[in-house]
């Protein structure tokens, strides 16, 4: 997930190391924090495959000094006038490239991996869903939808099954079901299900569009 967030914000601009960092912090904190050790090691991989590649810095500009007719002065315009070395703690910038560009649509638009969080990974999609074409978009959509859809099927069987074998929370006797701490989770799992069934509804109607003047008119002269 970490390759697919680094190659969709170098889609918009060249970025430094640190400047990655810092923007994928900003985009993706409330998702999950990205730390010096996962990124530099990613953008190595990604460098090898030839999906990012390092922008060159540029050349700086020749420096013309004014003769100053002292032997003092003219030293210290020869010692201005030398190249500047280059540090090796220089920092590298790097932009996307069009293998980058290839592996970065199909990333989008992959099922998730196994053991993969699914909320994360939706998350990271969304993020940059931008970048795809309506079709593509709705079918990420429609596949949160259909996640949530069977999520919300199973806490509701789970939450029927431990009200219906409630039992007793006190006293020496063993519950026949869940205390009241566990039904309260599933309870929270549910209704948060179910609100995020809503939103990505909300979403689907949204990048779907109204329909316009035409298409109501030929749906109007089918139904009569």
């Amino acid at each position: 997930m970490l390759e697919l967030a680094i190659l969709g914000l170098l889609t918009e601009l060249p970025l430094h190391g640190y400047e990655l960092k810092k923007r994928l912090n900003d985009t993706l904190g409330h998702v999950w924090g990205v730390s010096y050790g996962s990124l530099y090691p990613a953008l190595a991989r990604l460098e090898r495959m030839g999906a990012i590649e390092v922008v060159d810095p540029p050349a700086a500009a020749p420096v013309t000094i004014p003769s100053t007719g002292s032997i003092a002065g003219e030293a210290a315009a020869a010692r201005l006038r030398r190249p500047l070395r280059r540090s090796g703690r220089t920092r590298k910038a790097y932009r996307i490239a069009s293998t980058g560009q290839t592996l970065f649509s199909e990333l989008l638009r992959a099922d998730p991996a196994p053991g993969t969080d699914e909320n994360r990974a939706f998350a990271l999609k969304l993020a940059f869903c931008r970048h795809l074409d309506p079709p593509a978009r709705l079918e990420i959509l429609q596949r949160r939808r259909d996640q949530l859809a069977e999520k919300l099927a199973r806490g509701c069987q789970a939450l029927a099954a431990a009200r219906a074998g409630r039992g007793s929370d006190f006293g020496d006797t063993p519950t026949r079901g869940p205390d009241r701490y566990t039904r309260a989770l599933i309870e929270h799992e549910t209704t948060t299900a179910e609100r995020d069934l809503e939103w990505v509804d909300s979403l689907i109607a949204a990048e779907r569009g109204p329909i316009d003047a035409g298409d109501s008119m030929t749906l109007q002269g089918r139904t009569t």
